[in-house]
C-alpha cells in the first residue's frame, strides 16, 4: 500500500513539475523566437478588433505595435470569446496585459490562441 502511495506522489510531483517548466516566461519581443513553445508574456494592447462574421468570428488583440506592426497578436475564437464578461476588443484596449499560452505563426507572425479567460490578466507594470 505504501508503495502504491509513493508511486502516487511521485506521479503527482512529476506532472506538476513538467507544467510548471512547460511555460517559459519571455519578452515580447521574443515571442516569434519561441514558436511552438508554451510560454508566458506581458505586452500593450495597441489595437483590437472584432470579426463578427468571419468563420469562428475571431477577436485580435495586437501586442507591441498597432496592426500589421505587431509583435503578438492574441485571437479569441468566437466560443472563448462567450465567456468572457465584456468584449475583449473593448476591455483590454490600450491596457497592458499578461498572456499565457502555445506561440503558433498565422501568416509568418506569431499568435497566441486563447482558450480560457484566465490566460489573459491584466498587468500594473510593464
Amino acid at each position: 500500500m505504501r508503495i502504491l502511495k509513493n508511486t502516487y506522489l511521485l506521479f503527482f510531483f512529476l506532472i506538476t513539475g513538467a507544467l510548471v517548466h512547460a511555460q517559459k516566461e519571455i519578452k515580447l519581443e521574443e515571442a516569434s523566437k519561441n514558436v511552438g513553445d508554451s510560454i508566458s508574456t506581458c505586452g500593450k494592447v495597441f489595437s483590437a478588433r472584432y470579426f463578427e462574421g468571419s468563420q469562428d468570428a475571431p477577436t485580435l488583440l495586437n501586442l507591441g505595435a498597432a496592426y500589421p506592426n505587431q509583435l503578438l497578436t492574441i485571437v479569441i475564437y468566437g466560443e472563448a470569446r462567450k465567456l468572457f464578461k465584456e468584449a475583449p476588443e473593448v476591455y483590454f484596449k490600450d491596457k497592458n496585459i499578461c498572456i499565457k499560452g502555445k506561440v503558433s505563426l498565422y501568416k509568418d507572425k506569431p499568435q497566441i490562441v486563447i482558450y480560457r479567460p484566465e490566460q489573459i490578466v491584466e498587468s500594473i507594470s510593464r
